[in-house]
Protein backbone atom coordinates (compact mmCIF):
# COMPACT_ATOMS: atom_id res chain seq x y z
CA UNK A 1 0.00 0.00 0.00
CA UNK A 2 1.36 3.40 -0.96
CA UNK A 3 -1.26 5.54 0.74
CA UNK A 4 -4.94 5.96 1.42
CA UNK A 5 -6.28 7.22 -1.92
CA UNK A 6 -9.58 8.51 -0.53
CA UNK A 7 -12.29 7.93 2.04
CA UNK A 8 -15.79 7.40 0.64
CA UNK A 9 -18.69 8.77 2.67
CA UNK A 10 -22.30 7.92 1.83
CA UNK A 11 -24.63 10.93 2.12
CA UNK A 12 -28.33 11.48 1.54
CA UNK A 13 -27.84 14.68 -0.45
CA UNK A 14 -24.81 16.16 -2.17
CA UNK A 15 -26.60 19.51 -2.30
CA UNK A 16 -26.72 19.59 1.50
CA UNK A 17 -23.49 17.73 2.28
CA UNK A 18 -21.00 19.43 -0.05
CA UNK A 19 -21.40 22.90 1.56
CA UNK A 20 -21.09 21.35 5.04
CA UNK A 21 -17.91 19.42 4.18
CA UNK A 22 -16.46 22.49 2.46
CA UNK A 23 -16.85 24.35 5.77
CA UNK A 24 -15.60 21.45 7.90
CA UNK A 25 -12.53 20.83 5.73
CA UNK A 26 -11.95 24.49 4.80
CA UNK A 27 -11.71 23.60 1.10
CA UNK A 28 -13.85 23.56 -2.02
CA UNK A 29 -15.27 20.66 -3.95
CA UNK A 30 -12.95 20.20 -6.93
CA UNK A 31 -14.79 17.51 -8.89
CA UNK A 32 -18.28 16.08 -9.30
CA UNK A 33 -19.15 13.05 -11.36
CA UNK A 34 -22.13 10.84 -12.13
CA UNK A 35 -21.16 7.16 -12.17
CA UNK A 36 -24.06 5.51 -13.97
CA UNK A 37 -22.67 1.99 -13.59
CA UNK A 38 -22.74 2.37 -9.79
CA UNK A 39 -25.93 4.47 -9.71
CA UNK A 40 -24.28 7.27 -7.74
CA UNK A 41 -23.28 10.88 -8.00
CA UNK A 42 -20.00 11.81 -6.36
CA UNK A 43 -18.26 14.94 -5.14
CA UNK A 44 -14.57 15.13 -4.23
CA UNK A 45 -12.87 17.42 -1.73
CA UNK A 46 -9.17 17.58 -0.97
CA UNK A 47 -7.24 18.98 1.94
CA UNK A 48 -3.48 18.49 1.83
CA UNK A 49 -2.92 14.98 0.48
CA UNK A 50 -6.25 13.75 1.84
CA UNK A 51 -9.28 13.23 -0.38
CA UNK A 52 -12.89 12.71 0.61
CA UNK A 53 -15.47 11.29 -1.81
CA UNK A 54 -19.10 12.00 -1.00
CA UNK A 55 -21.51 9.51 -2.59
CA UNK A 56 -25.23 10.07 -3.21
CA UNK A 57 -27.47 7.31 -4.57
CA UNK A 58 -29.21 8.02 -7.86
CA UNK A 59 -31.38 4.89 -7.64
CA UNK A 60 -33.13 3.05 -4.83
CA UNK A 61 -31.46 -0.12 -6.17
CA UNK A 62 -27.88 1.12 -5.75
CA UNK A 63 -25.43 -0.16 -3.17
CA UNK A 64 -25.25 3.34 -1.65
CA UNK A 65 -29.05 3.50 -1.26
CA UNK A 66 -29.02 0.13 0.51
CA UNK A 67 -26.10 1.25 2.72
CA UNK A 68 -27.93 4.46 3.68
CA UNK A 69 -31.13 2.56 4.43
CA UNK A 70 -29.30 0.12 6.72
CA UNK A 71 -26.70 2.32 8.38
CA UNK A 72 -27.43 5.96 7.58
CA UNK A 73 -24.84 8.47 6.47
CA UNK A 74 -21.22 7.66 7.17
CA UNK A 75 -17.99 6.08 5.99
CA UNK A 76 -18.73 3.64 3.19
CA UNK A 77 -15.21 2.69 2.05
CA UNK A 78 -11.52 3.46 2.20
CA UNK A 79 -9.63 3.23 -1.10
CA UNK A 80 -5.92 2.40 -1.08
CA UNK A 81 -3.33 3.31 -3.73
CA UNK A 82 -1.08 0.37 -4.58
CA UNK A 83 1.56 -0.25 -7.25
CA UNK A 84 0.03 -3.44 -8.63
CA UNK A 85 -3.36 -4.66 -7.40
CA UNK A 86 -2.84 -8.00 -9.14
CA UNK A 87 0.20 -8.66 -6.92
CA UNK A 88 -2.10 -8.73 -3.90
Amino acid sequence: MNKIEHIGIAVNSLNKSVPLYEILLNTSCYKTEAVASEQVSTAFLKTGENKIELLEATSDDSAIARFLEKKGEGIHHIAFAVDNIMAY
